[in-house]
């Protein structure tokens, strides 16, 4: 039985006069692994933030091609770990370190895959941030190669542990409680993309299109419940108020703030997908409709207002069962560490999993899946007509991996 996490008082001002050997609710298990972060940009940090606060891991070492990011992310980082960062001159170096025994890659999306293909050298675990690239050709290639590395990759996929979705995957999916699901509707509202170095999230060259970069989770929670394969993805949006003045060295932003997406599945669930980018605060919402009720999965957070954010799930079953309404959340240290906790707890996926145990991280086939129907999405958005999966696999010459 593992020890309970007293976090509010072990890491108190008034309980600083107790030593290390008089600290039993108190005490930290020394660090397993040894991480090394590539790419210290805003995910990197959290990720280093979050592998503190779990404290199966500690990190190694540091690499970032801006030596800003990485000045940024040590000195961030000071007040959590004693023990100094390595920083490396290269990239190679960050990967082949005897001494990392994992690799954590968080560097913009369109570095995804070339980053990947050196990590891949050192047969070490290597946890790979979403999107897992920009073009379908190069997330096949990391499908292949995944399937003959001697190691794993996991994707990072982590709304699939916020608090809201891990419950309606529990009552949707394992417990069956609304029947057979026939409807998914998703939708999320909220700001504009935030800076990035070299503003590389306002092109979709670099990005992948906000319905991959952006979406790409939501596309993975949507075909988890729907349990099938996307037969057809319709899309509507475009650019109507984010960056339509923002250029970069004369290049215009082409990035999409707003769109609706249509998807239909073999097995007859339909779902939708609802986007916008140009809202004050913060709300995402799920519901799922089955043959024998509907469950309502929320979350809101008002970023102009302190206080951690609001997740609850509301399963409504008429004649059929119990109706109910639940908050959910993580303690606050756990919800403020980043992504309302998920970050937290698809680290202990990626801890579980370093220690051989198995667990149900996402999987490069699965990020491959959520990438076929944000690409279709963005095709049909472009091409402004319906799109058919598998004349868009036959297409880009996917089938031979995708229909196993």
């Amino acid at each position: 039985m593992s020890k309970m996490r007293l976090r509010g008082f072990e890491n108190a001002s008034g309980q600083r006069h107790v030593s290390e050997d008089d600290r039993y609710l108190y005490r930290r298990e020394e660090p397993r692994f040894r991480l090394v972060i590539i790419g210290t940009g805003t995910m990197g940090q959290e990720h280093m933030r979050v592998a503190a606060l779990l404290g199966r891991a500690r990190i190694h070492g540091i690499y970032d091609t801006q030596s800003l990011s990485m000045d940024t992310a040590e000195a961030n980082f000071l007040s959590l770990q004693s023990q100094p960062l390595v920083r490396y001159n290269d990239l190679s170096s960050a990967c082949n370190d005897p001494a990392a025994d994992a690799l954590l890659i968080c560097t913009p999306n369109h570095t995804h895959f070339d980053v990947l293909r050196t990590a891949m050298q050192s047969n070490k675990p290597i946890f790979l941030e979403k999107p897992m690239a920009t073009e379908l050709q190069d997330a096949a290639e990391i499908v292949r190669a995944n399937e003959a590395y001697e190691s794993f990759i996991q994707i990072g996929l982590q709304y699939r542990y916020k608090p809201q979705y891990l419950e309606a995957f529990r009552e949707a999916l394992d417990n069956r409680a609304l029947g057979q699901i026939k409807t998914v509707s998703v939708s999320e509202y909220r700001p504009p993309f935030l800076d990035k170095v070299d503003q590389w999230n306002k092109f979709a060259r670099l990005s992948g299109g906000t319905l991959v970069e952006k979406c790409c989770h939501y596309f993975d929670l949507i075909n988890l419940l729907a349990e099938a394969r996307p037969q057809r993805v319709y899309a509507s949006g475009g650019q109507a108020v984010n960056f339509v003045d923002f250029e970069r060295n004369g290049v215009k932003s082409d990035i999409d703030d707003h769109a609706f997406v249509a998807i239909d599945y073999a097995n007859g669930v339909r779902a939708s997908f609802t986007l916008n980018m140009f809202c004050p605060d913060f709300a995402e919402e799920l519901i799922v409709v089955g043959d024998a009720g509907r469950l309502k999965a929320e979350e809101y957070h008002d970023i102009h207002r302190s206080g951690s954010g609001n997740a609850s799930l509301t399963i409504k079953l008429g004649e059929n069962g119990l109706s109910k309404t639940s908050d959910l959340t993580y303690p606050r240290a756990i919800e403020q560490s980043g992504h309302h906790g998920s970050t937290y707890f698809e680290h202990i996926a990626l801890m579980d999993r370093l220690e051989g145990k198995e667990v149900d991280s996402a999987t490069p086939r699965q990020g491959m899946w959520a990438m076929v129907v944000a690409s279709a999405a963005q095709q049909s958005l472009a091409l402004g007509r319906p799109i058919d999966v598998d004349r868009f696999i036959l297409d880009h010459d996917l089938a031979s991996l995708l229909n196993r």
